[in-house]
């Protein structure tokens, strides 16, 4: 029994023994194959315009190419800036957009993977590039939709820039080129922003906004940047339209409408403040608020501002409306007279309905005059008679006197004669 215990055991060992070796082997040749690569990379940079194609390539052979997955960490920070980007590629360059950015520092890593496990291979070290942009003159971009079809764009021109240099600008939108309409000037008369109306933006198209630094003195190609918006991100609405206010419950309804929007003009793209005297200001997404009701002792107004934020992310408040003055005397005695008279008038109509159902006053006043007996039919006829005979009498009267005043006025006449 002893004897055939044994031997499975020794088995086992020497399995273990064989997978052990066998590991050992694999891992010394990966690690060979991996010390064999020896990677490093080599960038270089393309101006093109307002725009850079950074470019790399690394060491490896086309049999290492195909054997292995290779792909390519990016990272690359703009000068003055805090905020890193990662991009992880399998594309050998990078387009990076300068905007008003004058240059960037830049570092590669190549990485090779096992195809089958997608386990890493190799990796190589970090190459670092840097790359220096002519000196943009201009600072602190600001651009803004307001009105539905007017467009401003401001800027500042720092302090260094030469005294020939001349900023101008366009702007593409929606496959079309449209130059500066207007230009604000500053004392020295240099270009600090451009004023452009009656535009028409589609919401989905963004906005580049074309700008050239030019040296005045010399016809050489001025240096361009350019810098893209999204119509609907840059547009500084209207304040809330209609803007009342009405009685309900004890409480003040606040009601408005939204302003006319380049963009959608859904109910839940909006978000409101509502600013009441003495009150911290709420966020509101409805087209109405609920303010509870007292008199305080003095004027109290509530005002409406509104922008985009559930649609799309927009930081731009509109201007306060015009101010609804809801707590002077003009609104809240009216509303407390109103109140107060229509709460004894309902009371009073129900107390006099009922007292007319309960005495039955309708029916007494409604109830038709019964038809007259006939001694006061007869007495009635006598009494017409009566009347048409003193009638007869009167006008016989009448036709006697002035008979009798005719007789008299001739005989007059012919003694006088």
């Amino acid at each position: 029994m002893a004897h055939v215990t044994i031997i499975p055991v020794l088995l086992i060992l020497s399995l273990f023994h064989h997978k052990t070796l066998l590991s050992t082997i694999l891992a010394s040749e990966q690690e060979d194959i991996k010390d064999a690569l020896r990677l490093h990379n080599v960038l270089w940079t393309t101006k093109n315009d307002s725009r850079v194609i950074l470019s790399w390539s690394n060491n490896l052979t086309k049999e290492e190419t195909k054997k292995y997955t290779v792909k390519y960490i990016l990272i690359y920070k703009f000068f003055n800036t805090t905020k890193e980007r990662k991009e992880r590629l399998q594309e050998k360059e990078k387009i990076i957009h300068l905007k008003l950015h004058s240059g960037f520092n830049a570092k590669v890593k190549t990485q090779l993977f096992a195809k089958e496990t997608e386990d890493i291979i190799k990796e190589s070290d970090w190459t670092e590039f840097t790359y220096k942009a002519p000196p943009v003159y201009i600072q602190n971009l600001s651009c803004i939709i307001y009105n539905i079809s007017f467009f401003n764009c401001t800027w500042h021109i720092k302090a260094e820039t030469p005294e020939d240099i001349q900023i101008f600008t366009s702007y593409r939108h929606a496959g079309k080129v449209f130059a500066c309409q207007q230009y604000i000037k500053n004392t020295r008369k240099k270009n600090i922003g451009c004023h452009m109306k009656e535009i028409y933006f589609q919401p989905s198209r963004k906005i580049n906004l074309d700008i050239t630094v030019r040296n005045l003195r010399n016809s050489s190609r001025g240096l361009s940047y350019y810098k893209a918006f999204t119509p609907q991100i840059i547009e500084k609405l209207n304040p809330p339209i209609n803007v009342s206010v009405s009685l309900e419950n004890r409480s003040i309804k606040i009601h408005w409408k939204p302003p006319p929007t380049i963009g959608s003009a859904k109910k839940k793209c909006f978000l409101y403040q509502v600013k009441i005297t003495d009150h911290k200001i709420v966020n509101v997404t409805a087209e109405n608020y609920k303010y509870p009701f007292h008199k305080p002792a003095k004027k109290c107004a509530a005002q409406v501002r509104v922008k985009k934020e559930i649609c799309i992310a927009n930081k731009i408040w509109s201007e306060w409306s015009e101010p609804v003055f809801i707590h002077d005397e003009k609104t809240v005695d009216i509303l407390l007279l109103s109140l107060g008279l229509f709460c004894p008038l309902v009371f009073l109509g129900g107390l006099l309905i009922y007292a007319c159902r309960r005495y039955r006053c309708l029916e007494v006043i409604t109830t038709p005059v019964p038809c007259p007996s006939d001694n006061i039919k007869t007495w009635l006829a006598d009494e017409t008679h009566h009347q048409q005979r003193m009638s007869m009498q009167m006008e016989m009267h009448s036709e006697v006197t002035l008979g009798t005043t005719e007789e008299n006025r001739d005989e007059n006449i012919q003694l006088q004669v």
